[in-house]
């Protein structure tokens, strides 16, 4: 039985489409392994492109990772219709990022009608051994989405 009760019948193609409308995640190679109602599995190569200058996978980036496990795992419980945004996060990080994989792993605590707070955590895995590196607690807000509205033109893009 699952722990929350999803308001929309095609949460999970609802939720993966909107995780792949982030061009931020494809950029990362960041790539759902799981997914379930209130549930997300993350997974993101290693990449020296994206570490800092101790070598180590950025903050930044580990965040990301964090904000967008608790962003999906928050829409799969959302209704027909809407959007989601984060309000609020706070991360802590507790070791060095540094492994050859990295998984970001969120649930619901607590579904609402405007706000859902959730928690994440990431782990580095070397040599198949995973180690907890971060943690994330995060107020997402549910928005009616806009079809109509488009994004802005990128740089140097023409209409």
């Amino acid at each position: 039985m699952p722990r929350f009760e999803p308001k929309n019948p095609d949460y999970l193609k609802v939720a993966a489409a909107t995780f792949d409308r982030q061009q931020a995640m494809r950029t990362l190679g960041i790539s759902i392994a799981r997914l379930e109602a209130g549930e997300v599995d993350l997974s993101m190569p290693y990449c020296r492109d994206w570490t800092q200058q101790n070598g180590f996978v950025h903050a930044g980036i580990i965040t990301a990772g964090l904000d967008t496990a608790c962003g999906i795992a928050a829409f799969t419980l959302m209704p027909a219709g809407s959007d989601i945004l984060t309000v609020e996060f706070k991360t802590n990080l507790l070791a060095p990022a540094r492994g050859e994989r990295f998984a970001f792993r969120a649930t619901v605590v607590k579904p609402g009608r405007t706000l859902t707070v959730c928690e994440a955590r990431a782990f580095a895995a070397n040599g198949g051994v995973e180690s907890l590196i971060a943690t994330m607690t995060g107020t997402l807000m549910a928005l009616p989405r806009r079809e109509d509205e488009t994004l802005p033109a990128r740089a140097g893009a023409t209409a």
